[in-house]
């Protein structure tokens, strides 16, 4: 493969890999002007618009419950804009995956004395990143659920898909489904293979969103706007149907550079914008060689 080549594929994963890692993104950017939005979605769920993941809440007479926490940064506009919901205690917060950009506010939390849960494998990737603080106190492997605001809750561990510890949080009174980063509206699918993500396992990820949720549940995403069953499955028909195209080609041989040119995903740009990580990711575990 040509040198050149090599190196902006490299240094593409390693943009990736800084992108994603808790903190680093919050070392460079300014948070002073983001604002945090709350949206009250149904029942005892709300979820929080600032920058980065959107934030879960269960809010009620027991206290809150938190999904995920965006960056370190805006912590206090996060508990800001819970306090405007509610004076009650923070219960725990759920990370849905490793990501700094849904995990970045862990260690002011955990300072705050707020448990933190997730998945082993979450851990696992924190601890290798991040300090103790930050790490989550519970873990798990299974399927949890908790009974709080007058609901009861399941935390679903997922095949890995986004990353190798993912869960979706399905709050079954609201019937809000929290997807965390294995559904987005606003691009195509980051499957992040160096943190155990893989296409298949989104594949089947998305399918259990499908198979959860009926026809009048609402699914928020790890990043964009409140959706249906009907938009989830629009999203996984597309990984399906480009992973069918991108197969065709690399049993043809192509190279990566030739499987873009030839655009597999053309008929979901317009929606879905820049492929470029989502089809090199693909091309990678479909056994392309360059």
């Amino acid at each position: 493969m040509n040198s050149t080549i090599r190196f902006i594929q490299l240094l593409t994963a390693l943009i990736l890999a800084a992108f994603l890692l808790p903190g680093s993104v919050s070392a460079q950017q300014d948070f002073s002007n983001v604002e945090v939005t709350a949206h009250h979605i149904t029942g005892s769920y709300y979820y929080l618009e600032g920058r980065g993941g959107n934030i879960g809440l269960s809010v009620g007479e027991d206290g809150v419950v938190m999904i995920d926490d965006q960056f370190a940064p805006l912590t206090d506009k996060i508990v800001a804009a819970i306090r405007e919901l509610s004076d009650g205690e923070i219960r725990f917060v759920i990370n849905t995956h490793v990501h700094g950009d849904h995990t970045g506010g862990n260690e002011n939390l955990g300072r705050m004395g707020i448990l933190i849960l997730a998945r082993d494998e979450v851990r696992v990737r924190l601890a290798e990143q991040s300090p103790a603080a930050a790490l989550p106190v519970l873990t798990f492997s299974g399927s949890m659920s908790f009974h709080l605001n007058g609901e009861e809750a399941h935390i679903i561990p997922l095949p890995p898909a986004h990353t190798d510890g993912d869960s979706y949080i399905y709050f079954m009174g609201s019937d809000v489904l929290h997807a965390g980063d294995v559904f987005r509206t606003v691009a195509f699918p980051v499957i992040d293979l160096n943190n155990g993500g893989s296409l298949d396992g989104t594949i089947d990820a998305l399918g259990v969103a499908v198979g959860l949720a009926g026809p009048n549940t609402k699914i928020v995403p790890g990043h964009g706007v409140v959706s249906t069953r009907e938009d989830v499955m629009e999203f996984r028909d597309m990984v399906i149907d480009v992973k069918a195209r991108v197969t065709t080609l690399v049993e043809r041989g192509l190279t990566y550079e030739q499987v873009a040119a030839a655009d597999p995903t053309a008929p979901y740009n317009a929606k879905w914008g820049d492929p470029e990580r989502f089809l090199r990711a693909v091309y990678a575990e479909l056994g392309g060689q360059d």
